[in-house]
């Protein structure tokens, strides 16, 4: 496998939300670390918005969030500002989880 296939199965691995910039997506990065413990999250800073991203699954929890932001928020409200996201997701209503399974 050549060094740049081999980069593109490493980022055809990566899950996460893409926001808007702005206090909720600075929210949502550290929340990110909070809520994924061992894992390495990647931010990639576009200056009009913020790709969010972690290795097969990342999990947003509201209560994170809230500690984050300081201040009370509905999971529904993260899609105002959600412009994409990376993988598969599932939405509760107390968290958000974006993951990757492979098929073959």
């Amino acid at each position: 496998m050549s060094v740049a296939s081999s980069a593109q199965a490493y980022h055809n691995n990566m899950v996460g939300p893409v926001m808007r910039a702005g206090d909720l997506a600075l929210a949502v990065i550290e929340a990110a670390k909070v809520d994924n413990p061992g894992k390495e999250v990647f931010v990639d800073d576009k200056r009009a918005y913020v790709r969010i991203h972690t290795e097969q699954e990342m999990i947003l929890r509201r209560q994170t969030i809230e500690e984050e932001l300081g201040r009370p928020f509905k999971m529904n409200d993260l899609e105002v500002d959600l412009s994409s996201f990376a993988g598969q997701i599932e939405s509760l209503d107390d968290a958000v989880r974006f993951y990757f399974t492979k098929k073959l």
